[in-house]
């Protein structure tokens, strides 16, 4: 990062400008880049990659929602009450109540606007993740990130948008009163100025940047991070550089199933269809379907910092759906195994696994119950041939950020509003409380969506009308 965080606009040399800029092009800046072209303002996503992709880009890219007409058109009766009731369930009222009823409101609204106003293909997926009452993931056919970013970026250049790819915010220009004029970037090596009426950050969080993650999240300080590598908590950066106020700034998601020294996560879903994780000594260590954003402290804190996901041809024939995984079965990434004997063979683990595997069988056929406390529902018992994939725990993404209210708008240290400022996505305190036992599945991109799409909603009001 170069330059200050914050600079005078009487150092600014405009060269260009837009009604509205947005700084990165995950799933947040694209969501407020259609929402704000709708509002019919000029608007340019600036994004320090190629091709827009992100965070969102590295997940399965599920959204959750209530009430949304696709869970109605299944007989699902969801409710922003219920919807709700979970997630502050999961971080146990850590959040603001108000703002958690909000977000979840939008939910449903945001996603028939992206489906029907911007054709992004959204439909209800058929995962239950823990700790939700319901269904209400939606996603892609493919179950991937990308296919969201593909889809997001294609409808973005529809609408008008324009976009400064391979450029990097350095520095914001902003007044004593924190009205931002514009941003300084750099591309190609050179920098410029660019004016704006309203800025939204959606520049992720600060996964990626090592010293921030060791100052804010110790527990993670050694783990691998599976994230995209522009979240250096630039907007954390600009935030203190204008006196905003931060919340839980040690949230964070982080995930139980990133391949052992390889950039390749594993899809959760085969622990939701029955399968399990043992350490080395072949045997189990938690309920694995308990909270999927703590698995990775379970994980780390195993014998060498890994396990093991043993999980069967029935689930594997289910994780076809998700073309990642297909990618990797593909060049060899997953053991089989057609006996437990030879299961403990390719892995290396004691004879003790078999004796976990008959454990496990017998409580997902309702002959026992689970010792660690598991409910095997809707899954069934584990049967040759068997699967393995050798795992550790990594941070997935920073969940604190600037304080914003219900419009995206950043908060100073007083709580007063930033005349033109909004943030949302990582860039935003999330709603998961503080460290990760809050984080609900989906979350992330939650919020993303619907801050994104409100933050655009009321940036491009606030330009045209003191145009």
């Amino acid at each position: 990062m170069s330059g200050p965080a914050v600079i005078s606009p009487d150092q600014a040399r405009f060269g260009d400008e837009a009604e509205v800029v947005i700084v990165g092009a995950g799933a947040c800046g694209l969501c407020a880049a259609l929402a704000a072209r709708d509002g019919q303002a000029d608007v340019l996503v600036i994004e320090r990659d190629a091709v827009p992709r992100g965070t969102t880009a590295m997940s399965i890219g599920l959204i959750p929602a209530a009430n949304t007409r696709f869970q109605r058109d299944r007989g699902i009766n969801d409710s922003v009450e219920l919807f709700a009731g979970d997630i502050l369930k999961r971080n146990n009222g850590q959040t603001d109540i108000d703002r958690v009823h909000h977000i979840v409101r939008e939910s449903a609204p945001t996603i028939e606007w992206l489906v029907d106003k911007h054709a992004i293909p959204l439909s209800l997926q058929n995962e239950l993740y823990a700790g939700h009452s319901l269904y209400r993931m939606h996603g892609t056919i493919g179950c991937t990130g990308g296919e969201v970013m593909d889809a997001l970026y294609d409808a973005s250049k529809k609408a008008g948008v324009r976009f400064a790819l391979e450029t990097v915010v350095d520095s914001l220009f902003a007044d004593s009163n924190g009205r931002i004029a514009g941003v300084r970037v750099t591309s190609e090596g050179q920098q410029r100025d660019i004016a704006c009426g309203a800025l939204i950050l959606a520049s992720s969080g600060f996964a990626a940047n090592r010293e921030m993650v060791t100052k804010h999240i110790p527990a993670m300080a050694k783990a691998g991070a599976y994230c995209h590598h522009g979240a250096q908590g630039d907007a954390v950066r600009w935030g203190e550089g204008l006196g905003a106020a931060l919340g839980d700034i040690t949230a964070y998601q982080s995930h139980g199933g990133l391949m052992v020294d390889r950039p390749v996560s594993v899809p959760w879903a085969h622990i939701l269809r029955g399968g399990i994780q043992v350490n080395a000594t072949g045997k189990r260590f938690s309920d694995e379907t308990s909270n999927y954003a703590e698995r990775a402290l379970d994980i780390l804190a195993q014998p060498g910092g890994f396990a093991w996901s043993i999980y069967d041809q029935q689930i594997e024939d289910n994780l076809a759906k998700y073309v990642p995984y297909v990618d990797f079965l593909k060049v060899g990434l997953v053991l089989s195994a057609d006996s437990a004997d030879e299961l403990c063979a390719i892995t290396g683990l004691p004879p003790a696994l078999k004796d976990t595997l008959r454990e496990v069988q017998d409580a997902a056929a309702g002959k026992s119950k689970d010792p660690l406390g598991r409910t095997f529902r809707d899954t069934k018992p584990l049967t040759a041939p068997f699967k393995a994939v050798k795992v550790t725990g990594s941070l997935y993404h920073t969940q604190g950020g600037l304080e914003v209210d219900a419009q995206g708008r950043v908060l100073k240290a007083d709580r007063s509003p930033f005349p033109n400022l909004f943030a949302g996505g990582g860039a935003a305190r999330g709603i998961s409380g503080a460290g990760c036992a809050g984080y609900l599945a989906g979350n992330g991109l939650l919020t993303a969506s619907v801050y994104g799409r409100l933050a655009g909603t009321a940036a491009a009001a606030q330009t045209l009308t003191s145009a």
